[in-house]
């Protein structure tokens, strides 16, 4: 059987695509790399492939806003060849910037019908970038990313993390469907304020997916720690012969095998 293909979006300003497709890679994926103008001129469609990951940096600068230019040709431009991707049920990661990104769009939390304006991320409450690791609690969701997975520690960096949903009634119908995938929590494993929570998420919500699961963003940064060496403290002999990353990736390429 061929290798699943991978479509890592870049645009001016991500700077995590390499390590993301490395980890893709790793997962036993052939992962390419493609800037956007290659999908709206054509030489590049988004049909081509199984699975769709954006990854991290800052888009365009970020200069209106964390994602919100990328946001808008995701919507605008790539708005039918999206459509057509996720009938399909081919699955998309969105990290980091890819996350502010896909909320913006409207695609989380609300999948393929898109709507706008159910959430967002928003500055830190701490008022400046965040760059730490984190203990992330797994919460039963339809993740297929999260599939056989528990817990997770993966370093955060970002300025504008702060998960936040229109109201407090759309906050519990997330809770309701299962689409709240990860949160932030201490050491313990326990809900717990800042600097557990570094920016202030609503209810520690540090990722969520759409209905079906295949839709799935997070600030963390999975594909920072998919090598043993990549945990900061794997000199005393913590963490795993393999990063906690790696499931992630695993996951998505084994969903997208069966398809």
């Amino acid at each position: 059987m061929s290798k699943v293909r991978v479509l890592i979006l870049r645009v001016a300003g991500t700077n995590c695509d390499l390590e993301t497709a490395y980890a893709f890679e790793v997962a036993g994926a052939d992962a390419e790399l493609a800037h956007m103008n290659r999908l709206l001129e054509g030489s590049k469609r988004l049909l081509d492939y199984q699975v769709l990951a954006i990854p991290g940096g800052f888009s365009y600068g970020d200069d209106i806003g964390a994602g919100t230019v990328l946001a808008n040709q995701l919507s605008i431009h790539l708005a039918e060849d999206m459509r057509r991707f996720l009938e399909q049920g081919k699955p998309v990661i969105g990290i980091c910037n890819g996350f502010q990104a896909l909320v913006k769009a409207g695609f989380l939390p609300a999948g393929i019908e898109r709507k706008p304006g159910l959430a967002t991320l928003a500055s830190n409450d701490s008022a400046k970038f965040e760059d730490r690791w984190v203990y992330l609690k797994v919460e039963r969701s339809h993740c297929i990313f999260l599939e056989g997975v528990d817990k997770l520690y993966l370093p955060v960096a970002h300025a504008e993390g702060k998960f936040m949903t229109a109201d407090e009634r759309m906050l519990g119908e997330l809770e309701r469907k299962g689409q709240v995938a990860l949160r932030y929590v201490n050491e313990k494993g326990e809900v717990d304020g800042y600097p557990w929570n570094p920016n202030g998420s609503m209810g520690n919500i540090a990722g969520i997916c759409d209905e079906t699961g295949r839709i799935f963003g997070l600030m963390p940064h999975p594909e920072r720690n998919v090598e043993m060496f990549h945990h900061p403290r794997w000199t005393r002999g913590e963490g795993s012969k393999e990063g906690d990353g790696m499931a992630v990736f695993r996951n998505a390429v084994r969903f997208a095998k069966e398809l």
